[in-house]
């Protein structure tokens, strides 16, 4: 139909292919992108799969705006078994690859089976070729992608996306990266390097006739243009992209600290926005987007002169200054391009290192534990040598590879009180004691402590829609919770960049215009319609995540941040404590139409065309895993 391809499914155990239509229901129920991607995850991995097993799939996921005029609307997703949460992993990527799906003619690229060598794929319209990457495997990202680049005819026309030495090893927060933009939450590289596919080559050349009303899509994308002109906050993006929040979040006293024990970073103003652009030496971007928000920086003197990092962004400069005390600005950018390179998720790089420091200085670790570093806070330079050891999966390294939630099972002594993730993923950026609607986002996203999917509230920093929020009331803030979830799982299937909301080039009415545009479907025109898909989507992960042995008692925060008072250093927020979350929880269950577990009733998944998942729920529910965990 109009507005979508097909999907390609790639079976790397028998290294074929094929290509199959799009089920004629999945337009309306599930939309495309990241609603296809739960689909075929729920459909097609059997429960409690093993994240590294054959029977995991990986499903690439275009939007249904990728390709066109318009901006931030370029963004691909990867869904899969996560082997850092064992639940859904749903990793959000830029640059080009989105669009470069598209053109070739595919809405999802489904990856099964394992290669027993090396290999990368080159995909076009015509389908898969496969190809030895023995040469290829042991080299970063960067090196990767531009040895397959080169073999499939160079630059032009080319779109690559690539694992780097821990997506081979088994890092379980390993990314998939195209150029330096990464779809890294949750452990996608992982999955792909157990799979032995070191990388995946797109060629194809501009093609958009698959649309509805390409007159109308390009009408569309010169309203938006003119929206971005006209508007202040796109113009200070365009400047400075996400370098400006040390300000921001430290001020507001929500910049976590020292493993999440402060809101504030003593010295922040070393590694401001301003002192960021005295090293900037560039600029890149996603397809086609006037943000070009990715603000390349280059250390120019000192230990980690010559450093280069298209970054890093708020959430990556953060993991190298909040976790372990230090604001050094080059030690930033150094440890930026290391993850980058490597193939690091730099969130769950930082967590798990601000994790390792704590664990040092209450003397559950030595320095025979970690191969002589003194991981003191302040420390940077131990920082850095932690980052090659995680990339290379090299002593220390191999600990802090598991992520927070092994590290401290396999540390035990009381370190599970403080080691800040939830359903086993690390905790972004932002301190969930001063933003609590963030931190319920947080406890019931189906991802973890993401702040993507959702989960970080804008209605806390003055976004009026639903309505504006005080950040540190506790209660009446859980149809914000379900309004963030179900609009992010909408605005993934365009796919959307997160930003686009806060330029002011984006409404609602607006992208359901561009969405019924390109597809011919014209209830997308209809908020209520695009809703009632997010909630499906919501809940269809849900569903699969219960499957694999997650459910309501996995829905909580760190006990550090429901029993330690927050402090701020005279910053607001000074004593904030999440000391409500199971009342805040059953209020959530109750009007998401979730039973007191946080299960989906019978009949919240029968009014959303769920009915299917009802069966499957039982069983698993009654499977001898599920009471085990239960």
């Amino acid at each position: 139909m109009p507005g979508y391809g097909k999907f390609l499914r790639v079976n790397l155990t028998k290294r074929i292919w094929n290509t199959e239509e799009i089920p004629g229901t999945w337009p309306r129920l599930y939309g495309g992108g990241r609603g296809f991607g739960a689909k075929i995850l729920y459909d097609e991995v059997p429960d409690f799969c093993d994240p590294f097993s054959e029977e995991n799939k990986l499903v690439f996921c275009t939007g249904l705006l990728a390709g066109t005029n318009i901006q931030a609307v370029h963004r691909w997703i990867v869904v899969t078994k996560s082997p850092l949460t064992d639940g859904y992993c749903r990793s959000s990527g830029g640059g080009t690859f989105g669009a470069y799906m598209r053109f070739a003619g595919y809405d999802c690229i489904i990856i099964e089976g394992k290669s027993t060598t090396p290999v990368y794929l080159e995909i076009n319209a015509g389908g898969c070729t496969f190809h030895d990457a023995s040469p290829l495997w042991g080299m970063n990202t960067e090196e990767a992608q531009a040895a397959i680049a080169e073999s499939l005819g160079g630059a032009k026309g080319v779109s690559t996306v690539a694992i780097g030495q821990a997506g081979e090893r088994g890092v379980r927060f390993s990314g998939i990266f195209c150029g330096r933009r990464s779809a890294s939450r949750g452990g996608s590289g992982a999955v792909m390097g157990a799979k032995n596919l070191k990388g995946i080559g797109i060629t194809a050349a501009r093609d958009v006739s698959h649309l509805a009303d390409p007159e109308e899509i390009q009408a569309l994308a010169k309203t938006q243009a003119a929206m971005l002109n006209d508007n202040d906050s796109f113009k200070q993006f365009r400047e400075s992209g996400t370098t400006g929040g040390m300000l921001s979040r430290n001020t507001m006293g929500v910049f976590p600290t020292k493993n999440f024990r402060y809101g504030y970073l003593e010295g922040w103003e070393a590694m401001s926005g301003e002192e960021y652009s005295k090293l900037r030496i560039g600029s890149g971007g996603c397809y086609v987007c006037g943000a070009q928000c990715g603000k390349i920086h280059k250390v120019l003197h000192g230990l980690y002169a010559g450093a280069i990092s298209e970054g890093p962004e708020y959430e990556s400069y953060w993991s190298f200054s909040g976790p372990i005390g230090v604001a050094n600005i080059g030690a930033s950018i150094m440890a930026d391009q290391l993850c980058d390179n490597y193939g690091l998720d730099s969130i769950s790089t930082g967590g798990a290192i601000g994790f390792a420091y704590e664990l040092y200085e209450k003397g559950v670790i030595t320095k025979a534990d970690t191969d002589g570093l003194e991981l003191v806070y302040g420390n940077h330079e131990a920082m850095v040598e932690l980052i090659h050891k995680i990339g290379l999966y090299q002593g220390f390294g191999r600990i802090l590879a598991m992520g927070v939630k092994r590290m401290s099972e396999h540390y035990g002594q009381g370190s599970q009180d403080y080691a800040m993730h939830v359903k086993g993923m690390e905790i972004a950026g932002y301190e969930p004691r001063s933003l609590k609607c963030t931190a319920y986002g947080y406890a019931t996203s189906n991802i973890g402590g993401a702040h993507g999917a959702g989960s970080l509230a804008f209605q806390e920093w003055g976004m009026p829609v639903p309505r504006l929020l005080d950040r540190f009331e506790d209660f009446g803030k859980e149809d914000v919770v379900i309004y963030n979830q179900n609009s992010s799982a909408v605005s993934e299937i365009g796919i959307v960049c997160a930003f686009a909301n806060s330029w002011g080039s984006w409404t609602a009415e607006l992208y359901g215009r561009m969405l019924a545009a390109a597809t011919g479907i014209e209830e997308f025109r209809d908020a209520g319609f695009r809703m009632r898909m997010g909630e499906r989507i919501f809940n269809l992960e849900r569903a699969f995540i219960i499957r694999q042995g997650t459910t309501g008692k996995d829905d909580g925060l760190p006990k550090r941040v429901q029993t330690e008072p927050l402090h701020t250093c005279g910053m607001p927020g000074e004593g904030q404590v999440i000391a409500h979350l199971p009342e805040v929880l059953q209020a959530y269950y109750t009007l998401r139409g979730w039973n007191a577990e946080g299960i989906p009733a019978e009949e919240t998944l029968e009014a959303l065309a769920l009915g299917y998942t009802i069966p499957d729920l039982k069983r698993a529910l009654s499977d001898a895993r599920m009471q085990a965990v239960i």
